[in-house]
Parts: structure tokens; C-alpha cells; sequence
């Protein structure tokens, strides 16, 4: 067979042109020993802590322990196909998982691999499981309502968008329904919402998932599950995947984000499991010394960013992301300086404009579950110094019918009323102080003893104002209802009524006044607030209303 000259040439040429001088170098350990869930790997010298591993079977590990002659790599998955002397790869990247729009609407695990059986996860991006809090000039003030749609949390113990308020109580007490009727209440808010379900049966969560089904919440929320079947170290990893995947929608797209961490304690008792087997040394309760750490370094990371502005031409378009000076101001006090610097400019045809993908927010409603009521207990106090404040929910309220259950006494929210919009604050200013007021009176007139006119008017508005905060699962109220129900409870409109009554009579209220003067409502949904006008009107209102309904009755 004969080849001609240009032929060969041209096959050199292609060969030449195609030759890569870098070496596809990896670096490559081998197990030493494995066993629940956890492998002692030799060989591996330059890994980083939190480096992705690839054993051979498939399966991801993840770099723990950087010891002097090996390290400890916990196994995300199943490790019982993993033994002594398989061949483990370093792959230099930090544990990530994919996030962004394709993950709305899906179950997955926290790998970000999905268990709804709806087919394959496609997302270009990917975030970090862990990455910096932002710092405090990245920030600003608290101040913007996260309506949960629950009267008594709304009106007592406000949470804004950026906020980290800790539901605590012993289990069965409603811990997962406040995190759920949260959850249903931002729908047509434009809020992304995450439900991590740490150490939870998987029935328990196929539970959790219809309901958001069933409600339409799907649509604009990602459920991580680690079920109490999964390994320890997926239930450690989860509460952080879940905040990765809201920061992407808070970092990338500016948009308000809320996270459910449900519940904190498993992903603590995962955490004390994988340190124990690796001999790092117990503390107290034997936890190991940095589980502290373990959640303020997740829970440090929700906030409410900055908005950032910029100095583009009036003519740029909405991709413009920086003026032409290539600076970035942070903050409001930053839109004054970039005012300053334009007026220096002396740019007629330039502005100041906010950048669209600044001031998203994380909210996050950590789940911590006490026994027998012991919020004293480690990791309760760790969490409840981390966050800013707590709603307790009460064992002994939950079984006497009173749902939410919340004891108003040790309940706080360190925002307050930053966190509310007028109208409700000027309805519910001390409502909190009174029924704590309440509770101590309840017990004293228990003795028998003969009360005064005075003290009995507290009871009954007391126990007319625990009736109207009563709420049923899954059913969050807009928070103009909530507005005219505590106003009418406030303004006294509910004491002499039976209590049997009291839920009736705010049900056909609301029905009434959405009904029959939707401009009522109208404008406290517009403005926000209560005018003196409006609250003289909605006095006659109701006024009016009541004497029909004890007319009927």
C-alpha cells in the first residue's frame, strides 16, 4: 500500500496540533479501614479540609479529620460497598451541591441528587456547602416583615426577612407546623422558601411534602430531606445544602429567602456520632468541643445584604453592573456618596441606580426539640445565644387545646417591632405583657379567691384574647385579617361574649368586613397603618356587626 507525501503530512500536522504537553495528574489514597460510615484513608497528603473525595465504587466522601500520617473522610452514602484497600481519589474541590431555578419544586437529598422520581437535576450552577458569613458593612438593619400568617407569632413575636428566630419545644408540641404554615403564607410573596428535614421518619417528611403540595407551596420551595435512615453525614451536611441553595437565590438574584432547619438537634447528635468515631474528644453531654460552631457558622450566614448602587449612563441598559469610575457603592449611606460623586461629575446624562441583584435576604427558623421542657440543656442554650430569640412552644398549653402553643413569657423576638407594619403594632402593642399579665392572674384566681370588678375584666379579656389567637394547622391568616381580629379582640368587642363563641365571631367578622367594606382592608393592606378615621369607622363596624351576631345567637 503505498501513502503519498502530503497525506502523511497532514496526519503529522493533526497529530502535532492536537498534542497536549500537561499531564492529567491526580492524586490517589487508598483505605486503610472503614466502618460506619467512616474511612481512614493513606496517601492523600495535600487534601483540604472539606475536599470532595471519589471512592471507586462511586461513591462521595468528604475530608474531615487532617491527621499526620493519614486523614478521616466521612462517606456520603453507602459505605458497605467500600473496603480495606480500595483506591480513594482527591478531586481539589470543596464540597458543593447544584443550585438555582431547576431545583424549585424538588425533593432531593443532600447531595442534591433527587428522590421525587421526577427525573434528573439540570443546573449550571453550583455553590459551596459552606462559605463566609457576610460581613457587617455587606448588611443592613432588620427591618422588613416575614408574615408566617400565624396570629399570635405576627402580632407578639415579629420576624423580619433576615432574622434567625429558634422554634423550641418538646416534640409533638407543633414545632414542624409553625415551620410549614410559615412556608404556605409566602405564597405570592415572591419569597423562596427551603424545608430541611434533618433525622425525620421518611413518612413524616412524605407527609410534609404533600401538604406543600396539596397548598400550592411547591411551586416556590426545595425540600432537602435525610431521612433517620440515612448515613450520620448526610444528616450532618443537610441544614448546611439547604442554606446553600437559598443563598444562590439571596447572592445571585437578590431575591427574599426562608429557610426551615428542622431539626437542629439530630443534625447535632449526627455530628457527635461522626466526631466520636473519628476520636476527636467529648465534651459536654459528649458533644465535641466545636459543636457550637457547627451552628453558629450556619446560622450566621442568614441576613438581610445591602443594596448596592452604581453610576451607569441613563441610556445603559439593565445589564450595566458598574459605573464608569468601575465603583460599587454599598449600603444606603453608599447611595449618598455615589450621589455626591455624580454631582462632581458634572454628568447630566448619568445616574444613580440600585443594582437588582442586591438586598435579597435569609431568614432562617432553626427547630430545636427539648426534653421534658429542659431549654437549659447544651445544645437548646448554644442555639438560643445564636439566635434572635426563640418562640417556645408549652407542652401543658398544647394539651388544654391552646394551638400554637406558645408560652408568651419566655417567647421574644430581639427585633420587635421593627419587624411590623404599623397597623399591627399600634393593635398589639402590649398585647404580649397582658397575656403574660394574664397567665399570673389565671393561676392566682385558681385559689378561689373573691376578685374585683377590675381584675375580672382582665380575665375575661384574657381568655377572649387566648381564644382569638387559637389557629388552625395549615390555614395562615393575611395579616390585614389579622390586624381587624386583634383589633377587635383589643378593643374589648369579645369580652362578654361566650367562649365557645369567640372563634365563630371572628371567622364571620373577617368574612363580613372582607364582604361587605373590602376598602377597610383595602387601605390597611396600601398603607400599612391605621388612622384615626379608619379606626373610628371600624369601631362602628364592628359595633354594628356584634349586635347582630349576639342577636342571632
Amino acid at each position: 500500500m503505498k501513502f503519498r507525501v502530503d497525506e502523511i503530512t497532514s496526519v503529522i500536522k493533526q497529530e502535532i496540533a492536537q498534542y497536549k504537553a500537561d499531564l492529567d495528574v491526580s492524586e490517589v489514597g487508598r483505605v486503610l479501614s472503614v466502618g460506619d460510615g467512616i474511612a481512614q484513608i493513606y496517601g492523600l497528603s495535600d487534601a483540604m479540609t472539606m475536599e470532595m473525595l471519589e471512592f471507586s465504587n462511586g461513591v462521595t466522601g468528604v475530608v474531615f479529620n487532617l491527621e499526620e500520617n493519614s486523614i478521616g473522610a466521612v462517606i456520603l452514602g453507602d459505605y458497605l460497598g467500600i473496603k480495606e484497600g480500595d483506591i480513594v481519589r482527591g478531586t481539589g474541590q470543596l464540597l458543593s451541591v447544584p443550585v438555582g431555578e431547576a431545583m424549585i419544586g424538588r425533593v432531593v437529598d443532600p447531595l442534591g441528587q433527587p428522590l421525587d422520581n421526577r427525573g434528573v437535576i439540570e443546573s449550571p450552577h453550583r455553590r459551596p456547602l459552606e462559605t463566609p458569613a457576610p460581613g457587617i458593612a455587606e448588611r443592613q438593619p432588620v427591618d422588613q416583615p416575614l408574615q408566617t400568617g400565624i396570629k399570635a407569632i405576627d402580632s407578639m413575636i415579629p420576624i423580619g426577612r433576615g432574622q434567625r428566630e429558634l422554634i423550641i419545644g418538646d416534640r409533638k408540641t407543633g414545632k414542624t407546623a409553625i415551620g410549614i404554615d410559615a412556608i404556605l403564607n409566602q405564597k405570592g410573596t415572591g419569597v423562596i422558601c427551603v424545608y430541611v428535614a434533618v433525622g425525620q421518619k421518611e413518612s413524616t417528611i412524605a407527609g410534609v411534602v404533600e401538604v406543600l403540595r396539596e397548598h400550592g407551596a411547591l411551586d416556590y420551595t426545595i425540600v432537602v430531606a435525610a431521612g433517620s435512615s440515612d448515613p450520620a453525614p448526610l444528616q450532618y451536611i443537610a441544614p448546611y445544602a439547604g442554606c446553600a441553595m437559598a443563598e444562590y437565590f439571596m447572592y445571585e438574584q437578590g431575591k427574599h429567602t426562608l429557610v426551615i432547619y428542622d431539626d437542629l438537634s439530630k443534625q447535632a447528635a449526627a455530628y457527635r456520632q461522626l466526631s466520636l468515631l473519628l476520636r476527636r474528644p467529648p465534651g459536654r453531654e459528649a458533644y465535641p468541643g466545636d459543636v457550637f460552631y457547627l451552628h453558629s457558622r450556619l446560622l450566621e450566614r442568614s441576613a438581610k445584604l445591602a443594596n448596592r448602587y452604581i453610576i451607569v449612563p441613563k441610556s445603559a441598559g439593565p445589564e450595566a453592573n458598574q459605573g464608569p469610575n468601575g465603583k460599587v457603592y454599598i449600603g444606603v449611606p453608599g447611595s449618598h456618596e455615589a450621589k455626591k460623586d455624580l454631582e462632581a461629575m458634572h454628568a447630566p446624562d448619568h445616574e444613580v441606580r440600585r443594582i437588582p441583584t442586591s438586598g435579597g435576604s435569609l431568614t432562617a427558623l432553626p427547630v430545636i426539640e427539648t426534653l421534658e421542657g429542659e431549654v437549659s440543656a447544651y445544645i437548646p442554650t448554644n442555639v438560643i445565644s445564636i439566635t434572635d430569640g426563640q418562640i417556645y412552644l408549652e407542652p401543658d398549653l398544647f394539651f388544654s387545646g391552646v394551638r400554637p402553643a406558645i408560652n408568651v413569657g419566655i417567647s421574644v423576638s430581639r427585633v420587635g417591632g421593627k419587624a411590623q407594619i404599623k397597623a399591627m403594632k399600634k393593635v398589639a402593642g402590649s398585647l404580649r405583657l397582658d397575656l403574660a399579665a394574664f397567665r399570673d392572674l389565671e393561676a392566682f384566681a385558681q385559689l378561689g379567691t373573691e376578685l374585683d370588678p377590675a381584675t375580672q375584666r382582665q380575665l375575661n379579656r384574657g381568655k377572649a384574647m387566648v381564644e382569638l389567637l387559637k389557629q388552625g394547622q395549615y390555614g395562615p391568616y393575611h395579616v390585614a385579617d389579622q390586624v381587624l381580629s386583634i383589633f377587635a379582640g383589643t378593643q374589648g368587642f369579645c369580652d362578654d361574649l361566650p367562649i365557645s363563641r369567640v372563634s365563630e365571631f371572628d371567622a364571620r367578622l373577617l368574612a363580613h368586613v372582607r364582604d361587605e367594606f373590602p376598602e377597610i382592608r383595602n387601605e390597611i393592606i396600601q398603607t400599612g397603618d391605621m388612622s384615626p378615621d379608619l379606626t373610628g369607622k371600624l369601631k362602628t363596624i364592628i359595633g354594628n356587626f356584634k349586635k347582630g351576631f349576639v342577636a342571632v345567637a
